[in-house]
């Protein structure tokens, strides 16, 4: 066998080589991927399981357990859940819109104009970022206090109200818009409002529904803020709303605990499998540059 032959062989080795070391890898990921994902829903399924059967079998796997219920009955009567679901639909919803609203003028003002102090306030906003909201908790408590503002839902969301993560996130998109598209909006006689309105917002729309699903998701399992502030059943979400279920004078019956978390992550799971590709699209789209 000449040289001339032997070289083809040896790439053509090398290849088939760097083919099985990449579908090793990809095999792998593969493999871990699944076991991440059944380990991430094993609680989940443990829910569905102790939620539709007795309470003597939450933590007895037969598979002739007969299914019933009575335990989503019986959640739903121990508590006014739908008082609580009203109090958490109105209480994101009254966050998200304030936040989209505050966050987008900010950002807007951050990524647009140039103005004395600028990248010094926005070096204040993005330490917002550095604090746990938990270390606030007192101080808060005080402010609402002084103001009058406690066991309300306008003083449950009022810390939120202007996120620093939506403005870094919004500011960086904004910036990432083609300037000649202001100045063309701008010729045609556009004001300021109207260049943010008609040319900004619809280009960030993924960002916008990015942020939204985070905000909507993390102020709907919030718990420590509202459990601190929230006293009567008039702003007491379902985060809080659940602790009723585990009180020890009238014991703890899991089976009905995982039926009253069940009902009160539903809406979000709901949503999630029915706008999924919607939700990966945002994520993917707004990307910061």
């Amino acid at each position: 066998m000449t040289s001339r032959t032997m070289a083809p062989l040896s790439v053509k080795l090398r290849s088939l080589s760097s083919l099985i070391s990449r579908s090793g890898v990809l095999s792998l990921s593969v493999i871990g991927s699944w076991l991440l994902a059944l380990l991430w829903i094993c609680p989940l399924l443990y829910a569905v399981w102790a939620a539709v059967h007795p309470s003597e079998f939450a933590t007895r796997f037969v598979l002739s357990a007969p299914l019933t219920f009575d335990n989503f009955t019986a959640a739903w009567q121990a508590a006014p859940f739908a008082r609580y679901f009203l109090n958490t639909f109105m209480l994101v919803t009254l966050i998200l819109v304030i936040q989209l609203i505050i966050c987008t003028l900010a950002a807007y003002a951050f990524a647009r104009y140039e103005f004395l102090g600028k990248n010094l306030l926005f070096a204040l906003v993005l330490v917002q970022l550095t604090i746990m909201p938990e270390i606030l908790i007192v101080k808060n408590y005080q402010t609402l206090t002084a103001v009058g503002l406690v066991d309300t839902l306008f003083g449950i969301g009022l810390p939120y109200f202007a996120s620093a993560f939506a403005i870094f996130l919004l500011r960086q998109t904004f910036k990432s818009i083609p300037k000649e598209l202001v100045e063309a909006a701008e010729m045609e006689g556009a004001t300021s409002m109207e260049v943010l309105r008609h040319v900004y917002i619809p280009l960030a729309k993924p960002t916008f529904v990015a942020f939204a699903l985070i905000s909507v998701s993390f102020h709907w399992n919030n718990f420590l803020w509202p459990l601190v502030v929230s006293n009567s059943v008039t702003s007491r979400p379902l985060t809080v709303g659940l602790q009723v279920f585990s009180s020890s004078d009238q014991g703890i019956d899991w089976s009905i605990i995982t039926a009253a978390t069940l009902m009160s992550c539903a809406p979000l799971l709901i949503g999630f499998l029915i706008f999924q590709r919607q939700f990966v699209q945002s994520f993917m789209r707004a990307g910061i540059k």
